[in-house]
């Protein structure tokens, strides 16, 4: 192999081009030093993400600052540890929020976006209102968007039954992902269509890994609002949506496009 050869797949060069932990050595029979505290760093971080108390006040506060008004909800999940051992009971609101939602005057609504901690609040803290503000400037003055739920202790379908009590036609929830060793605060939106409890996962959309060294805001809400408009012009989301827009003619965009 030429000296180009060697250096373009040198593991200094290739380490440039991901964040996944390769070519790290070996010490003996473990890791360098350097690499084994970087790893318990990444997993603390981890660790304290999935861990970390929901500033749901913070979050509505950010919320009113767009604009939107802000529901604070609960999920049937009384604590932090029954959330983690029981996903079932992140996936439905408790009485009292039920009931907060039920007694509201009846509107239309096109969107409602949920706010939930899921596996990460340090994600949600991070990123969630610059991506709802960055979104909402994004999306047709037409459409109607509901009050903003806030939710803890909430996962993915909770916001069917948000969606459902409502009765938007679309729900679009923001949600901490499930911490990795590359990032602990990795943001994930899952837009629904006439969300409802019982809804199946193959009925949505997601757009994942939103955070500084992932996507970005901007991209994000570029591809989110755009979501949001395939999704109201086809009614439908998930697989469904993927074979509509699979069989369409991409449109020609000329100079005034």
């Amino acid at each position: 192999m030429s000296e180009i050869g060697r250096q373009t797949l040198s593991w200094p060069t290739l380490r440039q081009a991901t964040p996944a932990r390769i070519g790290l050595g070996r010490s003996g029979t473990g890791l360098p030093t350097a690499a084994h505290l970087d790893f318990q760093l990444a997993h603390a971080r981890a660790r304290d993400a999935v861990h970390a108390a929901f500033d749901a006040e913070a979050i509505a506060a950010g919320v009113r600052e767009c604009g939107r008004e802000a529901i604070l909800l609960h999920s049937t999940a009384d604590d932090r540890m029954t959330y983690l051992r029981r996903p079932d009971l992140g996936r439905r609101l408790d009485a009292a929020s039920r009931e907060r939602l039920i007694a509201r005057p009846a509107s239309p609504i096109d969107i409602v976006f949920v706010i939930a901690d899921g596996l990460s609040a340090t994600a949600v803290h991070a990123h969630a209102g610059a991506l709802l503000a960055a979104t909402l400037d994004r999306l047709d003055p037409a459409l109607r968007i509901g009050p903003v739920a806030v939710v803890e202790g909430g996962r993915v379908a909770i916001g069917d039954e948000i969606g459902g009590i409502l009765g938007a036609a679309l729900a679009a929830v923001l949600i901490g992902e499930r911490p990795g060793l590359s990032a602990a605060d990795s943001l994930g939106v899952y837009i629904t269509w006439q969300p409802a409890p019982g809804t199946v996962d193959a009925a949505r959309n997601c757009l994942s890994n939103i955070h500084a060294a992932g996507l970005r805001i901007a991209p994000a809400a570029e591809r989110l609002a755009a979501l949001l408009h395939m999704a109201w012009r086809y009614r439908t989301t998930g697989v469904a949506l993927g074979q509509r827009l699979a069989t369409e003619t991409p449109p020609q965009i000329g100079p005034e496009g």
